[in-house]
């Protein structure tokens, strides 16, 4: 009997126009697609002076569903690429998922 495989859902936070970063990240350590979505972060000067950072309100989430085994080499290269300490100001985390339909990864 096939073991069963685990998922986790890498969501990445970054400002607008850096999606595609994050995908060549993750891709090279095989991710094979993600999900992009506009959104809008809100924040406050104390973020700001408290992470040295400047929060802008146009956003892009990417949402990418990964095997767990690999989780962290995702996270790493993702950061890497496009973390705080760069113009894509990215927070990454992961979140266990339960069931996956629909697609063989």
């Amino acid at each position: 009997m096939e073991e069963e495989k685990k998922y986790e859902v890498i969501i990445v936070l970054v400002n607008s126009g850096f999606s595609e970063v994050v995908m060549d990240a993750a891709r090279e350590v095989g991710a094979r697609g993600g999900t992009i979505i506009h959104a809008r972060g809100t924040g406050t000067k104390d973020m700001e002076k408290r992470y040295n950072i400047v929060i802008t309100p146009d956003k892009e989430m990417v949402m990418i569903l990964t095997l767990a085994d690999i989780r962290d080499a995702m996270l790493s290269a993702i950061y890497k690429a496009a973390g705080l300490g760069t113009d894509g100001q990215g927070i990454a985390f992961s979140l266990p998922v339960e069931n996956v339909v629909g697609l063989k990864i």
